[in-house]
């Protein structure tokens, strides 16, 4: 990967934005953004638009979410001790024994979430699963006064932040989910306006809130008004232990972007991205789903009178957790793979369904 991209996904990674606070990240994007000539702007929800070759007929949508899964502190006990709720869909086990960052006000506050050592659990308390209201974050102080002059209830708190190099092209840490698909549709914007052939206008949207109900998705294509539109967020990855692959779809870091199909997925749209992908040797996979999308292309296929939109995910490890792990080709080869896609685009009339 390139310096400055890199450079890029390594500062969205970096950056804060659990659901409903996710300004630091946008800020991140349209930095990069106007560093290669897109249009920004910003709705009153939060979604961060980045367009270019507006005046073009058909309109293009990507949309890649901002935020991320955390925490929101709501209360703070006698003895200086936060307790939380969650933001996001959370296994608390994941939970136990993690620093943690209170992003306040005044700037970040470090601080860790554990529970009585091994040696004082009784048998019971070994078996027992945590609940999250049985966790609380130790921050240092020696009572709610002191808690108080740093940390406000209503605080949003995210897994200490960062990324970390593995062997083959790896990269792991929190919020992989869904910073790398964010890239991905920023870096397939960049290219795309770089090859100088694009005959769409082309939006991104930098959308909020899909960890609490795909609500950026909602907002932002309502008001992009899309003809077609592309998701791209993270699927799971099955080449680990554990995972049943007969259900999940075989899917693997480092071989490519995941193209989806399935009755949320426009057909002439999948067709047209796997087509693209063939056609220009992107290396990529297939995987099917017979539902709706728990991601941002549920809400972009019945956007107004209805939407052309396709799905496009990155193979990710052990999602929602401090480790998750993808592959920075599978994200080269997906930004590859949208650019390829905006300039196939030309008419709406190529994506309607045939009878």
């Amino acid at each position: 990967m390139e310096a400055e991209p890199l450079a890029f996904l390594e500062r969205l990674v970096s950056t804060p934005g659990v659901s409903g606070m996710e300004g630091p990240v946008q800020a991140v994007v349209a930095e990069y953004a106007k560093s290669f000539g897109a249009n920004v702007r910003s709705d009153l929800h939060g979604n961060l638009i980045l367009s270019t070759n507006e005046a073009a007929h058909t309109r293009l949508l990507y949309a890649g979410h901002a935020d991320q899964i955390g925490l929101i502190v709501s209360y703070i006990d006698d003895r200086g001790y936060l307790y939380v709720q969650t933001v996001g869909g959370w296994d608390p086990q994941q939970l136990v024994g993690q620093q943690v960052v209170i992003w306040t006000e005044q700037g970040p506050v470090s601080g860790l979430i554990s529970r009585k050592a091994i040696h004082l659990l009784d048998e019971s308390e070994r078996k027992k699963v945590v609940e999250i209201k049985n966790l609380f974050i130790d921050i240092g102080v020696e009572s709610r006064e002191q808690a108080e002059l740093l940390v406000r209830v209503g605080d949003t708190v995210t897994l200490r932040l960062g990324m970390t190099h593995l062997k083959n092209s790896l990269v792991c840490g929190p919020a992989l989910d869904n910073r790398t698909g964010l890239w991905v549709v920023v870096e397939g914007m960049r290219r795309a306006m770089l090859s100088g052939n694009l005959a769409c206008a082309l939006h991104v949207a930098s959308t909020v809130q899909e960890e609490i109900g795909l609500r950026g998705a909602r907002t932002a294509a309502y008001s992009v008004e899309p003809h077609v539109a592309l998701a791209v967020d993270v699927t799971h990855a099955t080449d680990c232990p554990d995972v049943d692959s007969k259900q999940q779809g075989a899917v693997s870091l480092g071989k490519g972007p995941v193209i989806v199909r399935g009755p949320n997925m426009t057909p002439m749209v999948s067709e047209t991205l796997i087509r693209q992908a063939t056609r220009y040797n992107v290396f990529h996979q297939i995987t099917a789903l017979g539902r709706a999308a728990p991601n941002d292309s549920n809400e972009l296929q019945v956007s107004r009178g209805g939407v052309a939109t396709g799905l496009v995910a990155i193979p990710n490890r052990y999602m929602h957790s401090a480790v998750e792990v993808v592959s920075l080709e599978d994200l080269e080869a997906a930004a590859d793979l949208l650019m390829w896609f905006s300039l196939s685009v030309r008419s709406p009339d190529q994506f309607l369904p045939q009878f």
